[in-house]
């Protein structure tokens, strides 16, 4: 029985070694190739590790068979699809986006928030709707080393360190420094570009999408538009976030970013990256649609 075991994972490990990562569920663990090394570590979703005064180690168990994510773009105003959200089994939002107030257009449940460091004083701010009214939804907070190392330096991870304490029941996990790293060499893959030598920031848009492709069967996007919706002369003018009152046009602001030799994001460069991967994920976009 062993032999035929260990002949059958041979086999297996042949047939799909062209794969960069791969991952066998085996008596509740994960064993995950990284080229030539392997690991072997308690299943769940690697790279997200749970800020915790107890643990640090524990990894973010989480699947859904359907996920709305569910845009901050000025394109949500007026869409009238939170009932359609509403009726999706996991709902994914980003940074400090409410939901009070807009529940028309973008529902009111949130399953899991992706959030940037810069966005966290916001959520502190605003901590007991966040942490205590919210308290259902899942936190995932992305930042650079400098901001969310442990060795008590850190000052964003010093902060959601103080907030787990507070709030021991909410879930609040981070982005793990080799996700960050796996995450840039995604983006030098896909482009052709290094990264930090284009100046460039990834956005918390980036690594939600990484988020769902990891933990979703199927992606329903909403308010999200392409690479080339700017550039068409008919395109609307929204406001770049449906909830923020200085109503910045959200194409100048894509404009800018692509173009800012530091310190910017590249958002038309990843719509143009989502296109690609929304031909080999189950992935629809919705409000505007897609033509892929």
């Amino acid at each position: 029985m062993k032999y035929q075991m260990f002949r059958w994972l041979c086999l297996l490990s042949l047939s799909v070694l062209s794969f960069p990562v791969l991952f066998w569920y085996i008596y509740g663990y994960v064993i995950t190739r990284y080229g030539s090394s392997l690991a072997l570590q308690s299943s769940g979703l690697q790279g997200y590790m749970r800020i915790t005064t107890g643990r640090m180690d524990q990894f973010l168990h989480m699947h859904c068979n359907q996920c709305a994510l569910v845009s901050s773009s000025g394109q949500m105003l007026g869409a009238g699809v939170g009932e359609e959200i509403e009726k999706v089994g996991c709902v994914i939002r980003m940074n400090n986006a409410p939901t009070q107030g807009y529940e028309k257009d973008v529902g009111s449940r949130t399953s899991i928030r992706v959030v940037s460091h810069t966005s966290v004083p916001l959520l502190v701010k605003n901590e007991r709707y966040y942490f205590q009214q919210s308290a259902e939804t899942t936190y995932v907070f992305w930042g650079p080393e400098r901001n969310m190392r442990q060795d008590g330096k850190g000052r964003t991870f010093n902060t959601l360190l103080k907030i787990a304490e507070r709030y021991p029941n909410v879930r609040i996990y981070a982005v793990t420094r080799e996700k960050v790293q796996y995450c840039d060499g995604v983006f030098q893959n896909e482009t052709g570009k290094n990264r930090m030598k284009t100046g460039a920031f990834l956005s918390t848009g980036f690594f939600t999408m990484i988020l769902a492709i990891d933990m979703c069967d199927s992606i329903h996007v909403y308010g999200m538009i392409d690479d080339n919706y700017c550039s068409r002369a008919n395109h609307s003018a929204v406001p770049y976030h449906y909830y923020e009152s200085n109503r910045v046009d959200e194409c100048r602001m894509y404009r800018v970013h692509e173009h800012i030799q530091r310190g910017g994001h590249r958002f038309i460069t990843e719509k143009a990256i989502y296109a690609r991967w929304a031909t080999r994920h189950k992935m629809e976009f919705k409000h505007p649609s897609w033509s892929l």
